[in-house]
């Protein structure tokens, strides 16, 4: 006897309130995250000659490369989320589009995977950033105190 093999897909019921409540969400952490982004653009030019460092060198290179995509990422996503955003009108406008309906869900729903993937990559560079600075700064500290 032959069994078949059932592939199990969740997918919960999103209403037009929810996606466009995520969407908000959404826009406001990218902005956020453009905003912090100037921020460790200044963070890393303050330290620039002891990030260029022969001992530091690569590691920040790395994280400034990183930075850099990160930075062109935020700004594709705000503008796919902003989008998105506009589209929800299929959702309500009172007319039973079923087929747009679905993929504007479908659409939505890997909007979340992609976001949850960005802001997992962002906190991770983020963490990076901040703990090679924060060694920056005690060097320098233990080079004041030794002179």
């Amino acid at each position: 006897m032959k069994t078949k093999d059932f592939k199990v897909k969740y997918e919960a019921w999103l209403s037009a309130d929810i996606m466009h409540n995520n969407s908000r969400k959404w826009l406001s952490e990218l902005k956020f995250a453009k905003d912090e982004e100037l921020f460790f653009d200044d963070l890393v030019k303050s330290y620039t000659l002891q990030l260029i460092d022969s001992k530091h060198f690569t590691d920040s290179k790395k994280i400034i490369d990183k930075l850099n995509i990160l930075q062109k990422e935020t700004d594709t996503l705000i503008k796919t989320i902003k989008n998105h955003e506009k589209g929800l009108k299929v959702m309500v406008d009172g007319i039973n589009e079923l087929e747009k309906e679905d993929a504007y869900r479908d659409k939505h729903a890997k909007l979340i995977i992609v976001v949850s993937n960005f802001l997992e990559k962002y906190r991770t560079l983020k963490t990076e950033l901040f703990s090679l600075i924060k060694g920056v700064i005690k060097e320098g500290k233990q080079k004041r105190l030794l002179q």
